[in-house]
């Protein structure tokens, strides 16, 4: 097949649930070319990657794939003909090891046993392509954090041959080093004729992997261009339909009193001796590779996870703040914004609404108990439009939500609560361009307003524009703490790396 025929057409391709997700979109895909798809959160992204895969069937239109007619009923219909998916929210099951998942639909067996030797030899030289090498493929999937996991799935789906290979935010818990090696593989499978479908909101990774750029905007196909051809302010306004100004720009600020002061924070080898503190009106960052320890500190610190050790201190109270729980963690006055939002942020069959206002139904309630509905509708209401979710009503599922809206809804959720010390782990993960300058936006004015901001983020662009302070984790160790005008990207690397040189 030549470069100019399409691997993959699609024709008319229409989708509606409470309204339009998709509207007449046509779409083509060659072999041996990445075709990267934008557009604003809810714009019908990853809709129509999922009806591509087979997890989803359109209620009107065609596809082609090798020039023959093409609608999978299910995803392994789809795998059949060589079209394979990683989706943006995780889909491994956590009681299986590592080696388990990324060899399920082909485990090596013998008279009907599998042959565990062999499987965790395959499973070690696939994790060797994503640079999973320190993973024991005989680990729990439930045991690694959401980067790795992404890792993981990814890798997965590798060690299997495909025509289509549809990658959605596929870096968005990933660190730089991981990506390169992502791109890398990418790369391979260009070159090997595999055409691939890319959706992402970093737009310097489109700009730099794209050989074509489509946009939806609205569940309509705005514009196909080749991606030399479009600058990052025309993607951003073929996107968002409008221009979208300066992006925040954080200056020096001078922070109030100690909100939060951590000692001595130990748990297992990921979590070794940290201690930070934070002050009101302050945005501190903590930056780090993939299993450096950000995670891990922020959920002992929530009490997700019991510590081995430490202490926490609240503002200037002398007795450390005693947080066995998340429960406990809130009743102080401390929120985290959990990486993984699928499992542990959010009730997906539930609506909106009740995702909104979850943690603040007493001051919801009449006496013994009954919820006010009108005043309940109203709160949700106002965060949501704060926040932007894009949706057809507040009693929409938040299942049927994108990636993306389903991170504000999340973020809704805490800010409604109103804590002193807000913790957001990867807090723009899935979030659109636009998007993502409204919640810097956002997070610039909480700490104005005197809360004490922690910002977990895999993106050091993201932290270098708002963060006041930035802690760089290494082998679950604080390796160092930079403030602004003192950092630079390659001391802030550096830093990172320090844990692991000696190892």
């Amino acid at each position: 097949m030549n470069s100019g025929t399409p691997l993959l057409a699609i024709h008319g391709l229409c989708k509606a649930y409470a309204g339009p997700v998709l509207d007449d979109v046509a779409f083509e895909l060659r072999a041996g070319e990445v075709h990267a798809l934008v557009g604003e959160n809810g714009a019908g992204k990853s809709t129509l990657a999922k009806i591509a895969a087979g997890l989803v069937l359109p209620d009107a239109g065609t596809m082609m794939l090798r020039g023959k007619p093409y609608m999978p009923r299910n995803i392994r219909g789809a795998e059949r003909q060589g079209v394979r998916m990683v989706m943006q929210e995780l889909n491994l099951i956590g009681n299986l090891t590592v080696a388990e998942s990324i060899l399920l639909a082909n485990l090596p067996h013998r008279w009907g046993w599998i042959d565990r030797r062999e499987l965790r030899d395959r499973a070690r030289c696939i994790l060797e392509r994503v640079g999973l090498t320190d993973i024991d493929p005989g680990c729990l999937v439930k045991s690694l954090g959401v980067g790795r996991q992404q890792l993981v799935e990814i890798a997965a789906v590798l060690a299997q041959p495909c025509d289509v290979l549809i990658l959605d935010e596929p870096t968005a818990a990933l660190t730089a080093p991981e990506i390169e090696r992502l791109f890398a593989e990418i790369a391979k499978l260009k070159a090997a004729g595999t055409a691939i479908l890319y959706i992402s909101h970093r737009m310097e990774e489109i700009q730099r992997i794209s050989n074509r750029i489509s946009v939806l905007r609205d569940g309509r196909l705005i514009a196909t261009r080749p991606a030399a051809e479009l600058s990052l302010d025309e993607i951003v306004r073929l996107m968002v339909g409008r221009e979208l100004g300066e992006a925040i720009h954080r200056d020096s600020a001078t922070p109030g009193p100690v909100a939060l002061r951590v000692e001595g924070l130990r748990r297992g080898d990921a979590v070794r001796d940290v201690s930070f503190k934070t002050r009101r009106g302050e945005i501190l960052g903590f930056a780090g590779l993939m299993g450096s320890g950000r995670t891990e500190t922020m959920r002992a610190l929530f009490g997700a996870d019991r510590a081995d050790g430490g202490e926490i201190f609240l503002s200037d109270e002398k007795q450390p703040a005693r947080i066995r729980s998340p429960r406990d963690a809130v009743r102080r006055g401390i929120a985290l914004l959990t990486e993984n939002r699928k499992e542990e942020g959010l009730l997906l069959p539930l609506p909106i609404r009740a995702n909104i206002t979850l943690l603040c139904l007493g001051q919801l309630s009449r006496a013994g108990g009954w919820i006010r509905a009108t005043t309940e509708l109203a709160a949700a209401t106002r965060w949501g439009k704060l926040l932007s979710v894009r949706c057809h009503s507040y009693e929409q599922h938040v299942a049927e939500l994108s990636g993306g809206n389903q991170q504000k809804v999340m973020i809704a959720k805490w800010l409604f609560r109103n804590c002193d010390v807000l913790i957001f782990d990867e807090p723009t993960r899935g979030i659109d361009v636009g998007a993502k300058f409204e919640i810097y936006r956002l997070l610039a004015e909480l700490a104005a307003q005197g809360k004490a901001v922690i910002v977990v983020s895999s993106d050091l662009k993201e932290l270098l524009a708002l963060c006041d302070r930035i802690a760089v984790m290494s082998a679950g160790r604080i390796a160092a703490t930079f403030r602004r005008g003192e950092w630079t990207q390659d001391q802030i690397m550096t830093a990172a790396l320090s844990g692991y040189l000696d190892q």
